[in-house]
């Protein structure tokens, strides 16, 4: 009879719309009663100017070109992940899972594409591979995202909302057995593009967007787009910021730090049309140390928001990444057809070995 295995060890890795970096989550999971989890290490490896570059301008590259950029980007991705278990000297792995980087996510014309080929990290590291969470999904008619839900379930069952201000805001939650989750609007992915612009990575705790004006005919034009009005299931990717928004705040020519104190405002306002009275709420992602934006969100829900551990806010994606791994392994659920409006529920993901 074979022996059960109550302990896992590995790496779930995440690369987000915003450029931030790669973040790299080691994680033991106990899965005798449930799952608990213990981030063991984690870090985030920032990207050169020159893979910036690579991945900023990735989507208006044809076919061909992507091709080569998926094993170069896999071959990077095993390079950092080599280099972080030499650091942290991690001796145990039983596998790593990747959610690689999203080059284009078009749900309604059925595809959606993540580079970092998975075979090429699993020859770099020598270790078992998870990737491609998104195209089966897309494939059921589903969204392919957001994944993290199953996550929010399992892990921090005790909120009564989870939201992840990441390059995009999403919110995930429990209602009538199901879980719900979708993407309420950008955030990092657009201010950091206008704080780029003058010379800064990101405006670091909202201080600048603190220093605006809020201009309201911008902010009526932002709270006024469809997208606002559709139903859940729905994701956001980065073509449709590049197509909608930044045409649309561009053409009010507006200094950058009314654009950002605008924004933060849009961006409440958006999450807090969401929420119920007398809630807990969870927020995790870059967006939680933007000081500023947590006030707003504070201001239009009118309730108190308590932070968790900086480990947790950082990585809690990559976190994620690694349990949709682990359930992937186990033959278990991964994605839920309640939040991505596939078919069905399903476990997504390929498992790749390496091959000498």
């Amino acid at each position: 009879m074979k022996e059960v295995q109550s302990y896992f060890y590995c790496i779930g890795v995440m690369s987000g719309t915003s450029l931030d970096g790669v973040d790299l989550c080691y994680v033991k999971f106990d899965v005798t009663h449930g799952y608990k989890f213990e981030i063991c290490n984690a870090k985030t490896y920032s990207y050169s100017d020159e893979w910036k570059r690579k991945l900023k301008c990735a989507f208006t590259s044809d076919k061909d070109v992507l091709k080569l950029l998926d094993v170069e980007y896999g071959k990077f991705l095993g390079e950092v992940i080599n280099r972080f278990i030499t650091e942290k000297n991690i001796n145990q792995v039983d596998f790593i899972a990747s959610h690689g980087h999203t080059i284009f996510h078009k749900p309604d014309k059925g595809f959606t594409l993540q580079i970092g080929d998975g075979q090429t990290i699993a020859n770099v590291t020598n270790k078992k591979v998870i990737y491609d969470f998104r195209t089966a999904d897309v494939n059921l008619g589903g969204q392919g995202a957001p994944l993290v839900p199953i996550g929010d379930r399992l892990l921090f069952g005790e909120y009564d909302y989870c939201i992840n201000l990441g390059g995009f805001a999403n919110l995930s939650y429990e209602k009538g057995g199901s879980r719900i989750a979708f993407d309420i609007c950008p955030v990092n992915i657009v201010m950091n593009y206008y704080v780029n612009q003058i010379g800064m990575p990101y405006d670091n705790k909202g201080q600048l967007a603190s220093t605006g004006t809020v201009n309201q005919e911008l902010l009526k034009a932002l709270n006024d787009l469809n997208f606002y009005k559709e139903s859940p299931p729905k994701s956001l990717g980065l073509e449709w910021v590049v197509a909608t928004i930044f045409p649309l705040i561009d053409q009010f020519k507006l200094e950058i730090k009314d654009i950002l104190r605008t924004f933060n405002e849009h961006i409440a306002i958006q999450i807090a049309k969401l929420i119920d009275k007398d809630s807990k709420i969870l927020i995790t992602g870059g967006g939680a140390f933007n000081d500023f934006l947590i006030q707003r969100i504070q201001f239009y829900t009118n309730q108190h928001i308590e932070l968790v551990s900086k480990e947790v806010i950082d990585f809690k994606e990559a976190l994620i990444f690694a349990l949709l791994g682990l359930l992937k392994i186990q033959g278990k659920v991964n994605v839920l057809s309640s939040v991505t409006g596939a078919s069905r529920n399903h476990s997504s993901g390929k498992i790749i070995y390496p091959k000498v």
